[in-house]
């Protein structure tokens, strides 16, 4: 498991905060999804204690499709329905998932994986993607991470030019 970051504080409001902020800063003046994508998880990464993979699947061919992300290597497709990710999709709300292990058909890319959180991602009233965290922690994530993660979503969502994206189908 990688070291705190003390630069992040150790209280959830207070670090989605700080987080939000970075965010809105690392988005100004660059709309590209990639990138955008790519320094959105290495800030959650650097950020986020307990987890083991963050990361982006984005839509394309009526799927889901690995796109940036921190972690060990990961499962490259899903299907709409399939696993946590693939469920976010299909209901169109945020998955909180306490332990995966009870999760019907949940897909392990990483056994080390206990808990999971997967919020979609939405551009012109489609879902475009969701943003998934993992951790070796059973109950890693909380309503205050919801929000948080929310909010990071909903920032990402006004923030890149989905529509310029490769991935917009």
């Amino acid at each position: 498991m990688k070291e705190i970051n003390s630069m992040y504080p150790s209280n959830k409001k207070e670090c989605y905060s700080l987080i939000h902020s970075q965010l809105k800063s690392i988005l100004e003046d660059e709309p590209h999804v990639i990138p955008n994508l790519s320094n959105t998880s290495a800030l959650l990464n650097e950020a986020l204690t307990d987890i083991n993979w963050v990361g982006f699947y984005l839509m394309h061919n009526n799927e889901l499709l690995l796109g940036p992300f921190q972690g060990k290597i990961a499962c490259v497709h899903i299907a709409i329905g399939k696993g946590v990710c693939g469920t976010a999709v299909l209901k169109d709300e945020t998955q909180l998932v306490p332990d995966v292990h009870q999760f019907p058909g949940h897909i392990a890319c990483d056994s080390a994986s206990r808990s999971e959180i997967v919020i979609p991602i939405h551009s012109d009233g489609r879902i475009v993607g969701v943003l998934d965290i993992d951790s070796p922690v059973t109950e890693r994530f909380d309503e205050e991470d919801k929000e948080g993660l929310e909010e990071v979503v909903r920032i990402l969502e006004t923030g890149c030019s989905w529509k310029g994206s490769i991935f917009f189908d």
